[in-house]
């Protein structure tokens, strides 16, 4: 049984790294460029002309795709939201060249906007792996998460009070 189980975890491990996005830069760019343009039309809410907010998002669309490269091709393995992060980072330094352009172009997305869908889909989007854990965890699983939802809250609640 243990065999059975080793292979099974290592078939899932080769599943999983092959459908990392850097594996797939193809299929990861098209499904990246529509989720920019819902992200652009989102920019609408708070009222922002959507010509103003286009440089930034290709800007941000860019950077994700740069990074999603250097992750495919770099001979160590780090997590692409690393290689992204890092290289956005770098592209807003002080001493990068034409920061100042990128900065003022990034000031035009409304980030609250294009952030809360991203945050919810990431919220609901459920793998057949998390299922079968919870079938081998059921009901615990609901009060340890219970619990753990009630004393963030009421921390975050604590620390909101204390703090304004």
């Amino acid at each position: 049984m243990k065999t059975h189980e080793s292979t099974v975890d290592q078939f899932d491990a080769e599943a999983l790294k092959e459908l990392r996005p850097e594996n797939q830069l193809g299929k990861t760019a098209l499904v990246l460029a529509a989720v920019c343009i819902a992200a652009w039309f989102s920019n609408i809410v708070n009222g922002s002309p959507l010509l103003d907010a286009l440089p930034g998002m290709l800007i941000l669309y860019v950077m994700v795709i740069i990074g999603l490269v250097v992750g495919r091709f770099c001979p160590f393995y780090l997590p692409s939201v690393a290689w992204v992060s890092l290289i956005s980072i770098i592209a807003t330094l002080p001493f990068f060249p034409g920061n100042g352009w990128i900065i003022a172009r990034l000031a035009e997305v409304d980030f609250l906007a294009v952030v809360t869908p991203v945050l919810a889909y990431a919220g609901l989007a459920l793998t057949g792996r998390e299922f079968a854990m919870f079938k081998q965890t059921g009901w615990k699983l609901v009060i340890v998460a219970l619990l753990v939802f009630t004393g963030t809250f009421i921390g975050s609640a604590v620390v909101a009070h204390v703090m304004l």
